[in-house]
């Protein structure tokens, strides 16, 4: 992927990550109580990863800004958790991680960050957060991890988008 073309693929993949929280949150958003999950809302962060750790950092801040000015600080706290998810999803992927493990070994990660960063609101009680919002985001993490991993396989065999990084089993 040539440079030009890495910074397209990463404008395009921050637009979309900004627009789903923003424009498609109500079709797209579960809610289970005080939790929210946005279908679909980790997808463009999770194929960011496989462009570059700058890329991912920076498509996930454009899904906390998105989550922040439609839904307030606790979504945009959590949304902002993507800027640590992608940056350390691409991380691994550049060090020879395959697609599928890094995804996997995301999950526990950012289901904690996600459950941690809501402490300092103080309107949850902490069994509530870690069942709640921990486990909440693990399962939201495994559909969009689904989603992100079809997107790049077929992405990857009709354009080779992402040639230097195969996504390998």
């Amino acid at each position: 992927m040539t440079k030009s073309s890495e910074i397209t693929t990463a404008g395009l993949l921050a637009a979309i990550s900004f627009m789903i929280p923003m424009y498609f949150g109500g079709a797209l958003m579960v809610q289970v109580g005080p939790f929210t999950a946005t279908i679909m809302s980790h997808v463009p962060t999770f194929l960011a990863m496989l462009i570059s750790p700058l890329t991912g950092a920076m498509v996930g801040f454009a899904s906390g800004l998105g989550f922040l000015l439609k839904l307030g600080p606790i979504a945009g706290s959590r949304g902002f958790m993507h800027i640590i998810i992608g940056f350390l999803g691409a991380y691994m992927i550049k060090k020879g991680r395959s697609y599928k493990f890094v995804l996997t070994a995301l999950l526990p990660v950012h289901a904690l960050l996600e459950a941690l960063v809501v402490i300092p609101f103080g309107k949850f009680a902490l069994p509530f957060i870690f069942t709640s919002i921990g486990i909440g985001t693990a399962l939201h993490h495994t559909v969009d991890s689904i989603i992100a991993y079809v997107f790049a396989r077929t992405l990857n065999q009709r354009a080779k988008l992402f040639k230097a990084i195969e996504i390998r089993n």
